[in-house]
């Protein structure tokens, strides 16, 4: 399912932060990435592709993402089979966390699941 450029341009998802928000997890749908074989449940989002977001990200077997930079930071735990980048392997229960400006390439050769926070970390 492709989505054009503007739907994530206005895109806000719990982005008032004085409200509880509760999310269950049929109440949102795998929505696929930029990148085949990864998609995502979003939980919380402020933005377009790159955004200020809390997800769920569901990577296939043999499935990746292009390198990239963080310029927000970047946290994640890895819920089940093994997450990897270039720097390692992290399997369920591993949490990372990936100061502003830092750049990998990240994979599952297997496929896995991981929570992750993006552009949360102060300058």
């Amino acid at each position: 399912m492709d989505r054009p450029k503007a739907y994530f341009a206005q895109m806000k998802i719990n982005a008032d932060f004085t409200k509880r928000a509760v999310v269950r997890p049929d109440d949102v749908d795998w929505i696929p990435s930029p990148m085949a074989g990864v998609e995502r449940k979003m939980l919380d989002r402020i933005g377009e592709e790159v955004a200020r977001a809390t997800s769920i990200v569901r990577y296939a077997p043999n499935s990746y993402f292009e390198e990239h930079t963080h310029g927000g930071g970047e946290e994640f735990i890895v819920l089940d089979g093994v997450f990897s980048d270039q720097y390692g392997d992290y399997p369920a229960g591993t949490y990372v966390r990936n100061p502003i400006g830092t750049k990998h390439r990240p994979h599952s050769k297997d496929g896995c699941t991981i929570f992750v926070k993006l552009h949360q970390f102060d300058a």
